[in-house]
């Protein structure tokens, strides 16, 4: 395993339409394990092939219980309940945003050998799926954003986060 350069805004490819994976192999299982050193190197939630300069529709999702690889990933179900919250990416970094998305989804992907499965993810496990699965559209959460937060925003945001599992 080795760790790749995370590709970051302003770099074209990361506004591209990724290519299908037909091959299951040895390349394949490479990438996606790279893809998941280099996401736990970065302390990222999630990371999708393009970010790491290939243009192939792959992802990896840290669930906070397994690393979850999604190959030829798509929505398959998704809930009417929205969740509202804040977004950052290692290909933007420093910045975050406020962005909705659907507080439960499903997706249905390939793994490393090819064989079929259904994920399903909620809260930031679901933010995470179609953030990641925007990349693999040429699309950044910045597009999606309501507004972007200023450090000082952040800052009182993470503030009040920590102050709450204190509380917990």
């Amino acid at each position: 395993m080795a760790l790749r350069n995370i590709v970051t805004v302003g770099d074209p490819i990361l506004n591209k339409v990724c290519r299908k994976v037909t091959k299951f192999d040895e390349r394949l299982a490479t990438l996606i394990d790279d893809m998941i050193e280099t996401m736990h190197d970065a302390n990222g939630v999630g990371l999708a092939a393009p970010q790491v300069g290939v243009l192939r529709r792959v992802v990896v999702v840290d669930t906070g219980e397994e690393d979850v690889e999604l190959v030829n990933p798509v929505v398959v179900d998704q809930s009417e309940e929205q969740q509202t919250g804040v977004e950052g990416c290692l290909s933007v970094p420093g910045k975050y945003g406020i962005v909705t998305r659907p507080e439960r989804v499903t997706v249905r992907a390939q793994d490393r050998t090819g064989e079929w499965y259904e994920y399903e993810g909620e809260e930031i496990v679901a933010r995470a799926f179609l953030h990641e699965l925007d990349h693999l559209d040429g699309h950044i959460y910045t597009e999606l954003a309501e507004r972007m937060l200023t450090s000082e925003e952040l800052d009182e945001l993470l503030k009040k986060q920590a102050e709450e599992e204190d509380a917990k």
